[in-house]
This record gives C-alpha cells, structure tokens and sequence, in this order.
C-alpha cells in the first residue's frame, strides 16, 4: 500500500522503495504519536504521500504556479467513446505517466489516494483554486490521451480493410 502510492507520485520504482523505507524507520520512531481510533495503515500511507512529495520537492524544486485573477475558457467535460473496448488499466496508467508533473501529482491524490482538494492545498502549499483549476486541466488532459490513444490502439487490433467485402 506504501509502496503503490509513493511510485504512483514518484513514477520512480527505486525512490519509492527508499521512501518506504524511510516511512516505516519514521513511523516507528513516532509510532507513540498515533492517536487512539487512528488506523495505523492511514497513518504510515500519509507518512508515504507526504515523504513522497518531499523527494519530488528535493528532486526539482517545483514551483507550482499560482493561477489567481486569471480569466481563461472553462473547459467542457470530454466524455469517453460508448466504445471503451480500447481503455485498459494500463492504457490509463500509461496515459496518467505522460501528464505534467503538476496535473498527475493532482490527480493522483484526488483520485487514487482518495485525498480532497483542501489536503491536496495544505500539502503541495498551494491555493486550493489552484488545486481544483489542476485537477480539472489534468483531468481534461487525461480524458483526451485516452480517446487518442485507445482510437489508435483499436485502429492497430482492427485495421481498416483494404477492399470492398
């Protein structure tokens, strides 16, 4: 589970196995800070989420830019083709890897670590409109590598026929 998430934000198999192994020298260290009630695994896979973000933060020293007072077009939620035959696990996968950093990180925690918008604002330190202006340019971007790649993944298993049947 600590594993899972640190490489879904690290995209990096062995610095993810350096935060897991950090996370748990950490959590036992402060194992005694864990409150009553508290589920031991939530605690370790914030731990996770949080050491993750920090190496991410080390790595590149992001910036995230502050999108205030800027006016710009609503983008119109894309729908995925009736026709999913194309989509795998995989597939989406490897469509959220190609995302920016910013919008992946987002949607990673939005979606998959089931983290809110405000979380996501007090751990990245961002705005939370910040958040919610990342987590639907990302979505929207992910939404439409998928229709292109699926549509050409099923044009590959089915290509169009060169003659008249």
């Amino acid at each position: 589970m600590l594993f899972s998430s640190s490489v879904r934000i690290l995209r990096n198999r062995e610095d993810a196995e350096d935060v897991v192994q950090d996370v748990f020298i950490k959590g036992f260290q402060k194992i005694d800070q864990v409150k009553e009630g508290v589920s031991l695994g939530a605690w370790f896979r914030r731990i996770a989420v949080n050491a993750s973000l920090d190496l991410i933060r080390k790595q590149k020293n992001m910036i995230w830019a502050e999108e205030t007072n800027v006016l710009e077009k609503e983008y119109e939620d894309i729908e995925i083709d009736e026709d999913s035959s194309g989509i795998t696990v995989d597939l989406v996968k490897a469509c959220i890897n190609e995302l920016k950093e910013k919008y992946r990180i987002v949607l990673v925690l939005y979606m998959i670590e089931d983290y809110n918008h405000r979380e996501i604002s007090e751990h990245l330190n961002i705005k939370e409109s910040t958040v919610r202006n990342q987590y639907k340019r990302g979505k929207n971007q992910l939404l439409k590598l998928i229709q292109n790649k699926s549509k050409h993944e099923l044009k590959r298993i089915f290509p169009a026929s060169q003659g008249s049947v």
